[in-house]
Parts: structure tokens; sequence; C-alpha cells
């Protein structure tokens, strides 16, 4: 009889699963396996909020094993030496994993290798499981590996022949007599933002079921709009694998409109920093293009990061998007803009600041998504106006012009009308005693002056 053993790593779910479909083809019995790897804990990938969302993930993933005759065997340690002894007690001949992009994951998927090799076993690594597209499958013309400028990468990117979506099995024979840890629950995870969505597969298929038939028709007009939060909702899945990028691609492209289409642009945004992360490994913490930057320190710069995370800077929209943040783990992408921004080019503070306080609390904390974008806001990145600065005023009277986000988020000034919602300091002295809301850290003037002098820009 033979055995596969398949590793779930960011790819949580059963519907469109190429290494599990890839195992039951081939064997007779399939080990569903996932490792709590100390290695990722360790490197402070472990956030609260992720953590807590793990567990909703593991859990609906085990019911629908079970659901199947099968289950999800949990381990915990160092993930090579933990598939290697679940190789072993099992006897089974290959395994079978979804391809990461990160260094990180590059590295364990080569050690893993050897190490089944040396033992007579085989790995599988499959593509299009994380992605829509696998890393490196477009290239441009010229000999580079990767595209560098969104914008031809999505023309590329479009005209691949779509890979076919894989239904969920129908039966899952697990061996029996594996031994397995217990599932990890969210009760038991402490620091998490009390506004946290669920996990989960069939959660990430209802909300896309929903998102389908109600929100993606309007998306291309109202995927800015801040109080309205008309947006999918859906990174969180799209980052543990609970939901299939290529079937969503399939879903929205079946659907058809301008709407689907700039949620498919959306998609190939992640795809895009996915492979640039793949070919550039290091831009995980070095600028992509660097900009010479002198990024202020000190007590000063210190301080205004502090109220920047506690969503006090004197800003109503920053404030009340890093406070979403803090809330519910989660950030509408037009607040990740101008807060992040509002650090990097106003504040002028280094962007490995900010996207770290992102990893801690988001859980959806993508490292490409996540660092590539903060890169791609401070210049640093693939923007191809890298000193652009966006005006948080402007951006609030244009994505919340009658300000319903900020009083979502900032009830301090709850009943503030436009335009002084906007900008406070404009009320009369005596007005503005009213409300217990704190003066700005800086005026924009002086910012973008300290952001010309640090980047040298004229």
């Amino acid at each position: 009889m033979n055995i596969a053993v398949v590793l779930y790593t960011s790819d949580l779910r059963l519907h469109d699963h190429p290494p599990l479909r890839a195992a039951l083809s081939s064997c007779d019995q399939v080990v569903p396996l996932f490792v709590r790897d100390r290695g990722v804990e360790a490197a402070g990938f472990a956030a609260p909020n992720r953590r807590a969302f793990l567990a909703d993930c593991l859990a609906d993933l085990d019911a629908g094993l079970r659901e199947r005759g099968g289950r999800l065997v949990v381990r915990s340690g160092d993930v090579v030496a933990e598939v290697c002894a679940l190789v072993q007690e099992a006897d089974a001949d290959e395994v079978h994993m979804a391809a990461g992009v990160s260094a990180y994951a590059h590295a364990r998927e080569e050690r893993l290798r050897v190490a089944l090799e040396a033992e007579g076993r085989r790995l599988y690594v499959h593509d299009m499981v994380v992605t829509a597209v696998a890393p490196g499958a477009v290239t441009p013309a010229g000999g580079s590996d990767h595209f560098a400028v969104f914008t031809p990468y999505f023309r590329r990117w479009a005209e691949l022949p779509p890979r076919a979506v894989a239904a969920a099995p129908r039966a899952v024979r697990v061996p029996a007599g594996l031994g397995s840890e217990p599932l990890p629950a969210r009760a038991d995870v402490s620091g998490t933002s009390p506004g946290l969505a669920r996990g989960g597969e069939g959660e990430a298929r209802r909300m896309l079921t929903r998102w389908l038939r109600g929100g993606l028709a309007a998306y291309e007009d109202t995927h800015d709009d801040l109080a309205g939060d008309a947006t999918s909702h859906l990174s969180p899945h799209f980052h543990f694998g609970t939901l299939s990028p290529v079937e969503a691609v399939a879903r929205a492209r079946s659907a058809g409109g301008p709407g689907a289409d700039a949620f498919v642009r959306q998609l190939c945004w992640r795809d895009f920093h996915h492979q640039v992360l793949a070919a550039r490994p290091e831009t995980a913490g070095a600028d992509y293009r660097g900009r010479q930057d002198r990024w202020r320190t000190g007590r000063a710069a210190e301080e205004e990061t502090e109220a920047w995370k506690e969503g006090r800077t004197g800003y109503p929209v920053v404030d009340a998007a890093m406070r979403q943040l803090r809330h519910e783990g989660w950030m509408h992408n037009r607040g990740r803009l101008l807060t992040a921004s509002f650090l990097t080019k106003t504040l002028y503070v280094d962007w490995r600041t900010g996207a770290a306080h992102f990893l801690d609390l988001l859980v959806d904390g993508d490292l490409a998504n996540n660092q590539l974008n903060w890169q791609w806001v401070a210049g640093t990145g693939t923007d191809t106006r890298p000193n652009r600065v966006l005006n948080p005023v402007r951006q609030s009277l244009s994505h919340d012009p009658d300000g319903r986000y900020v009083h979502r988020w900032v009830p301090e000034l709850a009943g503030l009308a436009a335009p002084y919602v906007h900008e406070p300091w404009r009320l009369p002295p005596e007005e503005r005693a009213r409300y217990d809301y704190p003066e700005r850290l800086v005026q924009l003037t002086d910012g973008l002056e300290r952001f010309r002098r640090g980047r040298g820009v004229e």
C-alpha cells in the first residue's frame, strides 16, 4: 500500500489543492500534516492575531477531512525533522507540498528534499497553490528573472491560460495509529484584537460567494470608500490559503464586468509582489531600490512613531486607520497607503519600523505583500514615482468626505461635521477645546520639508 504525506503550510484548504489531489492520485492513503514551525515562531512571525486565525483554520481543515473519512495530524518542532519522523512512522513513499516564495520557504524545501532523498523518498513541490500564477512563470524580455514594474507584469499575467480549478476530494483515507498533538484553539491565544475575524475554509468560501453576489459589481467604484468598507476582506484567507487565488480569479472572471476586472487586478498585485520576493528574497528587509534615505532617529522620532501606532497623530483619518488596525487586526487598503505614507514621508521614519508594526497586528501579515507594499509607499520599492506623498487631509476629503470613517474610529470627534472633521485644528479655539483630541504632530509643510531634505529632493 502506497502512502503519501501532504505537508500543509499556507494552503489550509481542501478545494483546489494540487498537492492533495496529486497525493490522492498516486497513493492509496494520505497523511495530511501541519507542523507548528518553531523556526517561524522564533523569527517573530507568530503574532497573536495570526495564531488565533490559524487555530480556526486548522480546526476547519480537520473538520473537513473528518467529513471525508480522514483527519489532520499536527506536530510541533523543526519542519524537516517532524516530516521525516512522520514519513518513517507511516512508511510513506513521498511528500507533497505547496511552493513558497520567501528565503525561509526555499531553504525549508531544499532541506526537506535533501533529507527525504537520503532516505529514498521523494518530495514534490507544487506551484500555483499559494499564488494564481507561479513566480517566474512570466519574465520580461532581456533576461531578467522578474518584472520590476506592475503594469507590464499584469499584461503578461493576464495572457496566461489559467490552471483548471480542482474540486475538493470526496474521500481521504489516512493510516491509523499516527499520533497527533491536540489542535490549537483560538481561546488559548492571548493578546488578540477584539474585532478579529473568524478563520477557516468554510468561512472563506461563504465570504467569497457573498462578495461575488453582492460586492463585486460595484468594486471598481467603491474600493477606496473608507466608510463604505466595500472591499472583499478576503486577504487573511489568501494569506492562510483557506481560499485558492486560482479559484477566486476564475470565479471573478466568470462574473465579469468592471468590478471583476478591478478585483482580478488586485489579485495580480499579490502575485506581483510574490514574484519580486521570490527573485529578490533580501527585500524582506532591504530596499529594493535604495534612495540614500537618512531616516530620522532619536527620541523625537520614537515618540512620534509611538503616537502613530496609537492613533494619536492629530490627523483624524490617519488615527482612524491605525485604530482600526489595532481593533480588527485588519485595515482598509486605502488606510494602509495613507498611514504608511504619513510615517515614511511626513514623519520620515524608516519603512521597516512601520512594516514591523503591521506584522505585529495584521491577520493577513504576508511577508511579500506587507514588506513590498511598504517599500512601494516609501519610494524604495517598485513605484515608478518614488517621491509621491499622500496628503492625509486630501485623502480624507476624497475617500471619507462626510467623516463617517473618522467618526467610527475616532469617537472623540463624533458629531464634528466636515470640513472640521478632516482638519479639527481649523476650529475656533473655544470650539477646539471641547474635543479631547491631540494636536498635530507636525504640520504637513514641515513634514514635506523633512522628507525632501532627507532624500535630497529639490
